[in-house]
């Protein structure tokens, strides 16, 4: 048997990761080790890791690393305390191999405590792009400390390898959230009107808005010309998601409190929709609107426009569905009535998705993780 490890820190991520971890633990080679941190365990962000007992899954370790402070200082501090944590971690339980997810400081801390006691790391969704965060750099460093690559698109495939990584090591399998829409029973729309208490007509929409962590100061500005829009359109229903545990972080989810206080009648917020919900809601709504990958990645799928805005997702490949806009009132006002108005999607061209990502990455996984033949890593050079 081979110790595979997963960790997971926030929900979003753990909803993308949960086929992969449920073929890991019904693999008859490998044993699951699952491992919670982060936003999972912080009652501001609604403790999560409930969820993941609530599906019926054993967690290995539970490391508390984030402290109560959305600062530069507070990340920096957080990091490092997981850095110490997770070298502890590993000591114990001596996993085979990590599987990693994304771009987070909270998985950063964990590549770079696995790097030092020579943990071969399997890494999901390096090569991809946004703007305006520290997220790209810590991407790119979780490729550089990773040995196997898992990429959305041929075009980040290329972008790894372009990084110095090996081909023979860099593997396009598509989205795992694209399957997780194809595999999941949704809920139907009267179903999920009773659990969270709010109806959903032609004119609802769900707001995901994470702040800039570069460019923290704008958060409130940006925020405040979309709320400002929103509010110009009439009989719009909006459902809200808070933001993670970002830098500037935290005036976002207060802005949304104050606004839902102010039209409780046609809004409501929530910290975290569960992956179940979360995509049920976005099948039955107009749009999704704000800056979150998601609005790129699965929503075309799930049959809802995307008003993608401002630049925290810009060098991402797009579909047919997604509009964008700058983080001005009146540009947001235009662009999102003018989805309203729109009738059905046209056919969906996703270009994230792929048949048997999950299967494709645990074969690949086990086909490496078995070989017992892992070379030095090496810098691969293009031929220019």
């Amino acid at each position: 048997m081979k110790k595979i490890c997963v960790v997971t820190g926030t929900r979003a991520e753990y909803g993308l990761l949960k086929p992969l971890i449920e073929k890991i633990r019904t693999d008859d080679e490998l044993q699951l080790q699952l491992v919670v941190t982060g936003m999972h365990l912080s009652p501001e962000f609604g403790l999560t890791y409930r969820e993941i007992e609530n599906d019926g899954y054993k967690i290995d370790e539970k490391i508390e690393m984030l402290l109560s402070s959305d600062t530069s200082v507070g990340v920096s501090k957080s990091i490092g305390l997981a850095i110490i944590s997770f070298s502890d971690v590993f000591e114990r339980i001596k996993p085979d191999m990590i599987v990693l997810l994304g771009d987070r400081y909270e998985i950063f801390s964990v590549a770079s405590a696995a790097m030092v006691a020579g943990i071969p790391i399997a890494h999901l969704y390096g090569g991809e792009t946004g703007a305006g965060t520290i997220d790209n750099m810590i991407r790119h460093a979780i490729t550089k400390f990773s040995l196997l690559h898992f990429t959305s698109t041929e075009f980040y495939r290329k972008r790894v390898i372009q990084l110095g990584e090996n081909p023979k090591n860099v593997y396009n399998v598509g989205s795992l959230g694209v399957e997780n829409i194809k595999n999941l029973k949704l809920l139907s729309k009267e179903d999920l009107e009773k659990n969270i208490n709010f109806s959903i007509d032609s004119n609802t929409i769900l707001v995901t808005f994470h702040p800039l962590s570069l460019e923290p100061e704008l958060s409130k500005i940006q925020f405040g010309e979309i709320l400002a829009a929103l509010s110009r359109i009439k009989n719009l229903k909006i459902i809200f998601t808070k933001c993670n545990s970002d830098i500037g972080g935290r005036i976002i989810n207060e802005m949304i409190d104050d606004y839902v206080n102010d039209n409780h009648n046609t809004t409501i917020s929530f910290h975290s929709l569960g992956t179940l919900r979360y995509l049920s809601t976005i099948k039955y709504v107009k749009a999704v609107v704000g800056n979150s990958s998601s609005g790129i990645i699965e929503v075309p799928s799930l049959g809802a426009y995307t008003l993608n805005i401002g630049k925290r997702q810009d060098g991402r490949i797009q579909g047919n569905t997604i509009y964008n806009s700058e983080p001005i009132e009146n540009d947001v006002f235009e662009k999102l009535s003018m989805i309203i108005n729109m009738s059905e999607l046209p056919k969906v061209n996703n270009p994230y998705e792929k048949t048997n990502t999950s299967s494709n990455i645990i074969k690949i996984i086990k086909e490496n993780i078995f070989s017992n033949n892992h070379e030095e890593k090496r810098f691969y050079d293009i031929n220019f």
